[in-house]
């Protein structure tokens, strides 16, 4: 008996339709209909507009604030496996409470645990994302996770500009793994911040481990959030004699006054791909769009070839 393999159908949640529609050209597939019906009081309801009966559904969400993101993709995954659909992979370009990981103080959730219990409960039976916080996040989830790099973006990007006395930076020492990943690649030396807080989002005191004194400073971390941590390393780099700083970050959280401390800072450039939308423009911000990554790699997927090749880190 020939065996077909099931057609694929790419979705997206309400507030990632933007990326979802790069990826759907991409991958060469146009974007599912999905409609919505709100409540006078707030509640949403998804509704597919399409069968999905016994196909392989992508369905795109970004997690970011609100938290209504992450409840409207349980609701798509639950929909879709009400429908009957035969494959459900959660597209999380941006994972959000990733920061969640473990218990840093007594008496605090592991939100990291709990967003994989709930995708996993909703119906999920693969999720793919890029660059969490913490890798170990992946052990959270009991079903396939594809955790992909944003290196494969970045790195041919840092190359074409073509820099003279490279060094990678990380902006704190978790990030170190990340930071020496890329200077191995680029063959360059490595720096380190030593940063310590006074609270979530506020620094108290920086301190620079390395040289970067005549150099061209990368910055590379996972998220920027409030700015403030690059914009305080730029700076400390620049006052070190650094020829100049600029800074890779994958999603581009950006809250508060961000985007202000990156103009006031001494950045040259702040480099982000599109997983979560910008909310503003920046002189000094570039954007590099993940979708070609998640099309090729879904598309991988669906037809079962290996995606080992597109890891650079």
């Amino acid at each position: 008996m020939l065996h077909l393999e099931p057609e694929a159908k790419i979705f997206a949640c309400s507030q990632s339709v933007y990326l979802a529609e790069k990826i759907s050209a991409e991958y060469g597939i146009p974007l599912g209909k999905v409609t919505m019906s709100k409540y006078s009081d707030g509640e949403f309801q998804p509704s597919y507009e399409e069968s999905i009966r016994g196909l392989r559904v992508f369905i795109v969400c970004s997690t970011f604030p609100n938290s209504d993101n992450l409840m409207e993709l349980l609701l798509m995954i639950d929909a879709a496996k009400r429908a009957s659909a035969r494959h459900i992979t959660a597209v999380i370009p941006y994972f959000g409470w990733a920061r969640q990981d473990r218990k840093d103080k007594p008496r605090v959730p592991i939100g990291a645990k709990l967003t994989a219990k709930l995708l996993e409960t909703a119906g999920a039976t693969r999720v793919m994302t890029m660059d969490l916080h913490a890798d170990q996040i992946q052990g959270f989830f009991e079903k396939p996770v594809d955790h992909l790099f944003a290196s494969t973006i970045f790195l041919p990007y840092v190359k074409s500009l073509g820099l003279d006395n490279l060094t990678i930076a990380s902006p704190d020492m978790g990030g170190s793994k990340r930071a020496y990943a890329y200077s191995k690649f680029l063959e360059s030396d490595v720096v380190i911040c030593y940063k310590q807080r006074k609270a979530a989002n506020v620094i108290g005191t920086m301190e620079l481990i390395g040289e970067v004194r005549g150099k061209n400073v990368i910055l590379v971390d996972d998220m920027i959030d409030t700015g403030g941590t690059l914009a305080k390393a730029a700076d400390l780099m620049m006052e070190k004699g650094a020829l100049s700083v600029r800074a890779i970050c994958t999603h581009a959280i950006l809250s508060g006054d961000a985007y202000e401390k990156i103009e006031k800072s001494q950045l040259l450039e702040l480099i982000v791909t599109d997983s979560i939308p910008l909310k503003k423009e920046s002189k000094k911000i570039r954007v590099l769009s993940c979708a070609p990554l998640f099309a090729e790699v879904m598309h991988m997927v669906h037809h079962n070839n290996s995606i080992s090749g597109k890891f650079i880190m």
